[in-house]
Parts: C-alpha cells; sequence; structure tokens
C-alpha cells in the first residue's frame, strides 16, 4: 500500500522534462545564449549574459518554466566534436541551431544555392580556426566569403539524420545588434529555406527562424516560449521524461 501511495505521489507531482539540443559552427554563441537564457529563468543565474569561451564538450542547464522543464544541452561546435552530436539526437525533443549572422558573407545569401567553396577549402579553414584563438577568424580562401557553406553543409547534416525527423527545429539568427549582421530575412530565405527544402529537409515538420541577441537578451525569452509551445504539440511523437 505504501508503495502505491508513493507511486501515485510521484506521479502527481511530477513535471515533463524535455532536451532541448544547441548546435551550430563554433563562435555562434551558443554558449551565450545559454548564458543568457539562465538570466531569465534561473533566479541563480547571472544577471546578464556573459561573454564565454568556446565550449569544449557540453554544457548543460535545467530549466523549471512551472509547467515543464527544459533540459538545455549546448554541445561544442568545433568540428573535431561535431561528430558527437549525434549521440543526443535519439533523447533531444528539438534543436536549437545557432547562426552567426555576422560571419555568412557578404552577398552569398543572394547567389545560386551552391556556394563556389568546396568542403575541402571548409575542411582547410576549419583546421587554421581551431590551430588558434578560437575568437579570431581564420585568414583562409573560405573565410573573405564567411562561412555560410559550412553553415549549410553543417545544417544539412543535422537534418538528415533519422533520428532529429520530426521533431522541431528552430533557427536562430544570432549577434543581430551589430552592424555587420545580415538580416534575418535573408538568412531563412538564402539558407533555412534552401536547406529545408532541399533533399536533407524532408524530415522537418515544424521549424522556425527567430532574430536574436544572445548577449544583450533580446529574442531569446521569444525563442523559448516557441520551443516550449512546440515540444509539448509533438509529445505524442517524442515523449517527455517525467520527473
Amino acid at each position: 500500500m505504501y508503495h502505491l501511495a508513493k507511486s501515485i505521489y510521484l506521479y502527481a507531482t511530477s513535471k515533463e522534462e524535455y532536451s532541448i539540443l544547441l548546435l551550430g559552427l563554433d563562435n555562434a554563441g551558443k554558449t551565450t545564449l545559454l548564458s543568457s537564457i539562465k538570466s531569465l529563468y534561473l533566479p541563480s543565474g547571472p544577471p546578464t549574459a556573459q561573454k564565454t569561451v568556446p565550449t569544449v564538450g557540453q554544457n548543460v542547464s535545467t530549466i523549471d518554466l512551472g509547467d515543464m522543464y527544459l533540459k538545455i544541452w549546448d554541445v561544442g561546435g568545433q568540428h573535431s566534436l561535431r561528430r558527437l552530436w549525434t549521440s543526443y539526437y535519439e533523447s533531444c525533443h528539438a534543436v536549437v541551431f545557432v547562426v552567426d549572422s555576422t560571419d555568412l558573407g557578404d552577398g552569398e545569401l543572394d547567389g545560386p544555392n551552391e556556394s563556389p567553396i568546396s568542403r575541402a577549402e571548409i575542411g582547410a579553414g576549419l583546421q587554421d580556426r581551431e590551430g588558434g584563438d578560437g575568437d579570431i577568424a581564420g585568414q583562409t580562401g573560405s573565410q573573405h566569403i564567411g562561412r555560410l557553406q559550412e553553415c549549410r553543409l553543417v545544417l544539412e547534416s543535422v537534418l538528415a539524420s533519422s533520428a532529429t525527423q520530426g521533431i522541431p527545429i528552430l533557427v536562430l539568427a544570432n549577434k543581430q545588434d551589430r552592424e555587420d549582421c545580415v538580416e534575418t530575412v535573408r538568412i531563412k530565405e538564402g539558407l533555412v529555406r534552401r536547406v529545408f527544402e532541399g533533399e536533407k529537409g524532408g524530415g522537418v515538420r515544424d521549424s522556425r527562424v527567430l532574430p536574436i541577441s544572445a548577449l544583450k537578451g533580446t529574442g531569446v525569452k521569444e525563442a523559448v516560449e516557441w520551443i516550449k509551445s512546440r515540444v509539448q504539440w509533438n509529445k505524442e511523437g517524442r515523449p517527455p521524461v517525467m520527473r
């Protein structure tokens, strides 16, 4: 009788928990975004988002939204760490893909779908980036046109996994507070729509593109509210954990 009562009590007092995966290229602002979310929703969180260093491995925080928990996983975006992303796909309920709006190149979003940069050039650029200071862009052929094609290939690889099909995908155009940023509508039309409507985007059924400034906190609450509503809507497709 005691165990039955305990089970009923735990069920009545438990809440749904959804795991959210923060992905994107290195230096896109994922860790700063997590810091900004914590400042909004955690009593002990920092008063404002803090400047951060590149994540090596993962950061994780659980946010209490009243009627549910969001367990947010910030996984390193360096090229050497991206192979680890797939181990999170099966258990996540939504993917938030963060794009650096200041590092996509000038005019490339208005050009043809395939950028002239090759995969080999992307690899060379990545080696230069990861060999030096994580905050300093490498002086490679890929860098002068930005990282649009690299971003496109990485987003396509996320969508290509069967484990991410059917879950909500939120693309955040970060650093919109900066004067050198690319407008969100151009990122939506020139990058996101082309990927989602392409061969690798066939499993996307619930997605959105939103502008944010992770450092300033602008748009962060709207992004969290969208994720909250969509994971609840998709709970039959990917049920939450109760805790």
